[in-house]
């Protein structure tokens, strides 16, 4: 959720050191970009937004305290024009503040005639601020509905962002409490943290409406929404849950609504400590981020339409899992990042590393159907992806600046570190992990933290070296590679050993780092695995029965397992015995080896053929993927990719047969998940079939509404909009025009940017720029152009810059342009990237465009190294 710019660098501590709640925990102070003096306690904030024009004027009374001696105070804001300043002394006295905003810095000084002793004060402040249109400070969205054009309110203030909305200290270890109230239109409805205590009419069709008080919370957490709302609840152990949706919308938010409640409860059970807030929203917006789905504001979550309601006429498999999954991790969030904080940008992962942890465990216990456990081995995948580039970071990496945290919610800090917390509960046992993270929130409850709280708390339960490994894992980056030799057997009991070394696609020949890496290891057939540590680069294991052996059995660890030529050779011809989880676990490593030259891809290709016909869907979906992944790397070769594609359809298309374009009575969730995969990949692959079936679909629709269900509806429109021409692609404008539905609407016109055609895809971006698409929606129409032509989104894009910094709700230059250009195979990209960052973003803001450009030239290496190798094996292999 990448948010705003700012350009001070760390302020050198002065005074006297601020009194983090964290301090006795983590001596070493938090990074701040404010001075130490002060600090605050609570913010009566008040609000007049005025939705028609584009602003709000603002009020807002501080008690703070200050804690050395000072002639002058500084807060954060943003593009707010403060008209006055006045102090309330501790004796009663009033002093007027000169007030000095630094836009570059974001903050104001307020200096004062005489300097402030230490003491509790009180800061009365009245501004005025902007309304933007992108999810940044308080934001519009309009959307349209029957009886035409309306406009909602909603704010957005991670990372820094609520000193767009109020002077403040605008950092997570400023904890205060929060008493908002709101000006607002009589008959509409106003969301914020806390329940309403009282809504009183004040003529001229206006209502005030005054919040209850919050707990102690940073400032990043507060929201405010305003707009035509309506609500469903329901309650749960005792917590008023509810989904705000815009009016007409709440047919659909059922399944959110059931999901919330039995998270809730999951979570209370599991923490041990009880969601402490009296109610607990999910607010539906219209639109969407390029960078978030959700944000977990404490009691006030929001979370785009598109990502929570299911709505039965448009939703797939697929969908119903993204809104449970997102429900699951934003209430995460009420205890792992609001109850608890991070106390600076470095441990960003203790909030979204934790939460995308937290749920993954609790889609997978309250909905075991959709055996989400195999879903998690696609997640570490992209992080490891990510991670063995040489431009990756440690998951606990320095933010100096907090316009650097934006680049830093991404995989490493999502993915790595949820797969680091599968590992260390898989070590320590499910148990005492859940036995240490209590102890951790029940001693820092309303505080904020770094990872080795957690890592102390954790390991005053388990007695075991938690903070070693954990110290391994995240202060260094990286994926460790365990190398299994040949295993022995001898008098019924087999030994094999292992080697750590590490797992790079850009520098095979590095001097590996060290790890401990906690190993599972099991001979096939055998109930249960010897665990082991490996240390200093080596370990051996001896364990009961003979047979080939499974290296990191039950995948909880983060490492690539490489076989000997024997191991993988009894493996591949014993697959149906794997676990399913280790059949998943194979086919990764040996595709990802296979793609960084570290084994012959002709491993995983020679697995694939493996499979067998009844394997779990998800094992399928990993074979379906990594077809589709190597017909992408052959664009721009047409010989070499029809080859491919001819035998790629030649295994998938038997597949497609036994699935059908029918659901089947009692078939399992994930069969259905695997029919939308196989319809998408065999029309990317140009199946003629499969396409003259979509489009049949697509075409029978208005006189047939069977022949679009809606769990395919989706997949058919997006392989309509994949291969059309100039007439479909009309068509498709036209449905988006005059769709009502804000969902489906925004959906048709992201797909407008599907076109693998080059001029139709040229039309999409031209339509982005314009007003029409809604201004949440121009940049996702850009993303997926760049999905088949990154070279021109990113040209387009780069040439029309001041218009696209609008449309896009972070900085554009440093984070959105670059990843546009993540998909080209163009080596002539490297030199605009390197222009761009010479020219538009600072040296220590170039996180996402170095990511970039180490992701371009890999797949340049990718084509280049190992395409032949895929020529050869067909060569040998295909019929």
């Amino acid at each position: 959720m990448q948010r705003t710019l700012l350009s001070a660098l760390i302020a050198l501590a002065c005074a006297a050191p601020l009194d983090f709640s964290y301090a006795a925990a983590s001596p070493a102070l938090a990074t701040t970009q404010l001075p130490r003096d002060t600090r605050p306690l609570h913010y009566d904030l008040s609000l007049t937004p005025d939705a028609q024009h584009l602003s709000f004027t603002g009020k807002v009374d501080i008690d703070f305290e200050v804690l050395a001696p000072a002639g002058a105070i500084t807060l954060q804001a943003a593009d707010l024009d403060i008209a006055s300043a006045t102090l309330r002394t501790p004796d009663g006295k009033t002093l007027d503040a000169a007030i000095k905003l630094d836009a570059a810095e974001q903050t104001v000084r307020l200096q004062f005639p005489r300097k402030l002793a230490k003491g509790t004060y009180r800061l009365a402040m009245a501004y005025s601020g902007k309304i933007g249109t992108q999810p940044s400070g308080m934001f519009a969205v309009d959307y349209e509905t029957a009886e035409g054009k309306k406009r909602a309110l909603y704010t957005q203030f991670e990372n820094a962002d609520a000193r767009r909305v109020m002077p403040s200290w605008d950092e997570p270890a400023y904890k205060a409490t929060f008493t908002v109230s709101a000006t607002i239109p009589s008959g509409e409805m106003a969301v914020s943290n806390m329940p309403a205590e009282q809504t009183t009419e004040i003529g001229g069709g206006k209502s005030l409406v005054r919040f209850q008080r919050t707990p102690k919370m940073s400032t990043y957490l507060l929201f405010f929404a305003l707009g035509d709302f309506e609500r469903v609840s329901t309650m749960a152990d005792g917590t008023d849950v509810g989904i705000i949706t815009k009016k007409g919308s709440t047919a659909h938010a059922g399944f959110a609504l059931d999901a919330a409640k039995s998270v809730l409860r999951e979570y209370n059970d599991y923490f041990g400590i009880r969601y402490p807030l009296p109610k607990l929203d999910n607010i539906a917006a219209p639109g969407s981020s390029q960078y978030f789905e959700a944000m977990e504001n404490w009691g006030a979550i929001l979370t785009f339409e598109y990502s929570l309601l299911v709505d039965p006429a448009f939703t797939t498999q697929a969908s119903q899992e993204r809104s449970f999954q997102t429900n699951a991790h934003e209430v995460a969030h009420q205890w792992f990042g609001n109850l608890v904080t991070m106390g600076w940008w470095d441990d960003l992962w203790l909030n979204e590393g934790f939460a995308s942890w937290l749920d993954g465990r609790t889609t997978d216990r309250l909905h075991p159907d959709w055996n989400y456990r195999l879903g998690s081995i696609a997640k570490r995948d992209l992080a490891m992806g990510q991670d063995a580039l040489s431009t990756t970071h440690p998951v606990v990496a320095h933010i100096a600046r907090v316009q650097d945290a934006s680049q830093a919610f991404d995989n490493i800090s999502y993915e790595k570190g949820k797969a680091l917390v599968d590992m260390l509960e898989a070590y320590v046992g499910e148990t005492a992990w859940r036995d240490g993270v209590r102890a951790y929130m029940r001693k820092h409850s309303y505080g904020n933290t770094r990872s080795d709280d957690l890592w102390a708390a954790v390991e005053s339960v388990t007695h075991k070296p938690i903070k070693a490994i954990a110290h391994d894992f995240t202060l260094q980056p990286g994926v460790p590679m365990i190398t299994a030799g040949e295993p022995v057997c001898a008098a019924g009991r087999t030994t094999v050993e292992l080697t750590q070394g590490e797992f790079s696609k850009d520098a095979p020949n590095k001097q590996p780092l060290r790890w401990r890496v906690p190993v599972l290891v099991q001979v096939l057939g055998q109930k249960e695995g010897q665990r082991v540590v490996v240390e200093n680069g080596k370990a051996k294991v001896t364990m009961p029965g003979c047979g080939p052996v499974v290296v990191n059995a039950g995948q909880a660890g983060y490492f690539r397992t490489a076989y000997s030529d024997g191991n993988f050779a009894a493996l591949a011809g014993q697959f149906s015995q794997l676990n399913t989880i280790d059949q998943l676990g194979l086919l990764s490593d040996s595709w990802a080896m296979g793609l960084a030259g570290q084994r012959p891809l002709s491993n995983f290709l020679g697995l694939s053929r493996m499979v067998p016909a009844d394997a779990d869907p998800q094992v399928w979906g990993k074979v379906v993927a990594s077809l589709a992944g190597i017909n992408g790397l052959l664009d721009g070769e047409p010989e070499r990719q029809a080859n491919f594609a001819r035998y790629a359809l030649s295994q998938l298309k038997p597949l497609m047969a036994r699935v059908g374009w029918e659901a089947k009575a009692g078939e399992a969730p994930t069969v259905a998940t695997l029919r939308n995969d196989l319809i998408n990949t065999l029309s990317y692959l140009n199946d003629p079939e499969t396409i003259a079936e979509a489009r049949r679909r697509f075409a029978a629709q208005a006189s047939d509404p069977s022949a679009v269900p809606a769990p395919l509806r989706k997949t058919i429109l997006s392989s309509v909009a994949y291969h059309a021409d100039s007439a479909t692609w009309e068509q498709l404008h036209t449905m988006a025009q005059s769709e009502k539905s804000t969902v489906v609407r925004d959906y048709l016109y992201r797909m407008l940017g599907m076109a693998k055609d080059a001029g139709l895809a040229r039309r999409a971006l031209e339509l982005a720029l314009s007003s029409e698409p809604g201004a949440t929606n121009s940049a996702p129409i850009m993303s997926a152009v760049a999905g088949r032509h990154p070279d021109m989104a990113f040209d387009f894009a780069s040439a029309n810059l001041e218009q696209v910094r609008k449309l896009v709700d972070a900085d554009a230059t440093a984070i959105f342009l670059p990843r546009l250009a993540g998909g080209s195979h163009d080596a002539s990209i490297l030199g605009k990237l390197d222009t761009l960052a010479q020219t538009h973003i600072p040296e220590g803001s170039r996180m996402t465009l170095n990511a970039t450009i180490a992701q371009v030239k890999n797949t340049i290496r990718m084509r280049k190294e190992r395409m032949p190798a895929v020529d050869t094996w067909l060569a040998k292999h295909a019929s």
